[in-house]
């Protein structure tokens, strides 16, 4: 079986699908990613064949957004409105188009035997009905309730009917085939169900339970907790940051905060030795040691939280970040404050309380027990299979 895996956006959209590609290749398919221009180096760095959707591009939205960022000082919180109208405008008007385009002339030469997109690529799915392929939906939002269907109809029912396609009134094309989550089920905001047909996964294997937090080699006192702090690439000032490592100055943490590429370490000036800042450091390395994580709210940053079984204190800036945030506070596993006006003393007193209050933790746990119940990856390929077959 031929595969070809399609996502529109930066990382966070390619990321979620890598698991379900690598289970799909292991099973024998061949597998395939088409993606943006500039993300060729990232699929291909991934091990996958790359095809572009659309040409490199030296600086995108993205990349310009994240320099901006950088050079602020103050954080800049999203219009709810606005990232309404990006999301409408944006991915179903103009990237939905050209996506359609692109995957159609795509699929004519390479001829998957199905499609599998991330949520927010919908030029795919029309591509998928306009060429009569079954086409899979992988999750990429994890709380829902950013993505709704009348925030889009528009723009794909003038899509659609370019295409010459029925009229869709509530948009089934976009959830009518497999829906596959690599979220757990709880984290759901249950004013957003999803289909009935939707098939929850573990993208990655179980995580054991974690042993008493803290971090070799990051400074500050052995065997003392590590809180990790990252904000993204795009709307974290540096005020942010500075804000965050004054809250936790005075605490007896071990702190690891990563700025991006888009900011210089030194900006931040002179800190305690158990105060570290990088650029980067992989997640996957640092969070099984971690007693806390520091974040925006972003599904994947938040979803690798939960996968170690542990608690936030979160600064939600825009699109699907609010959405996760208040998901995770309503389950207990989080505090959420106010990127713009959260002082030092307020973020000094919700990483105190999260860390002294042992519920949190044992909320994040039970998410965590959660994800490492649901099926492997692995399991997602035969539900693709059958997908193929009933068309």
């Amino acid at each position: 079986m031929r595969i070809l895996f399609t996502f529109i956006g930066g990382s966070g959209h390619f990321r979620p699908l890598v698991p379900v590609a690598r289970a799909a290749r292991a099973a024998g398919h061949t597998v395939a990613f088409a993606g943006g221009g500039r993300r060729g180096p990232e699929i291909t760095a991934a091990g996958f064949t790359a095809f572009a959707t659309s040409e490199p591009r030296g600086r995108t939205e993205a990349t310009a957004a994240a320099a901006t960022a950088a050079a602020r000082s103050t954080v800049e919180v999203s219009d709810p409105e606005e990232d309404i109208r990006h999301l409408a405008e944006g991915f179903a008007r103009r990237g939905a188009r050209r996506h359609a385009a692109a995957v159609l002339e795509l699929a004519r030469t390479w001829k998957p035997d199905i499609l599998v997109r991330d949520e927010v690529d919908f030029g795919t799915a029309v591509a998928a009905e306009a060429l009569g392929l079954p086409c899979a939906s992988v999750l990429v939002l994890a709380a829902g309730g950013f993505l709704r269907k009348d925030v889009v109809a528009e723009p794909l029912h003038e899509l659609r009917s370019e295409y010459g396609l029925p009229y869709d009134p509530d948009l089934a094309v976009l959830d009518r085939d497999l829906v596959l989550s690599p979220f757990p089920p709880s984290f759901r905001d249950p004013r957003f169900p999803l289909p009935a047909h939707t098939f929850s996964f573990r993208p990655t294997a179980a995580r054991p339970p974690e042993a008493t937090p803290g971090t070799p080699g990051t400074p500050g006192t052995p065997g003392t907790p590590t809180v990790y702090v990252t904000l993204g690439t795009v709307h974290a000032g540096t005020d942010l940051f500075s804000r965050i490592a004054a809250g936790l100055r005075e605490l007896p943490v071990n702190v690891l905060m990563t700025v991006s590429d888009h900011i210089d370490p030194a900006v931040l000036g002179p800190l305690p030795g158990h105060i570290r800042v990088e650029r980067f450091v992989p997640q996957e390395q640092l969070l099984p040691q971690c007693a806390l994580v520091v974040s925006h709210g972003g599904s994947g940053s938040l979803m690798g939280a939960l996968a170690h079984g542990l608690p936030s204190v979160l600064f939600p800036h825009g699109a699907d970040q609010p959405y996760n945030a208040r998901r995770c506070t309503e389950l207990g596993a989080a505090r959420t404050l106010d990127p713009v006006t959260a002082t030092p003393e307020d973020i000094h007193s919700a990483v105190s309380t999260v860390l002294a209050d042992s519920g949190y933790r044992s909320a994040a746990e039970r998410i965590r027990d959660e994800m490492n119940a649901l099926p492997g990856a692995a399991e997602t390929v035969p539900a693709l299979e059958a997908l193929a077959l009933s068309r």
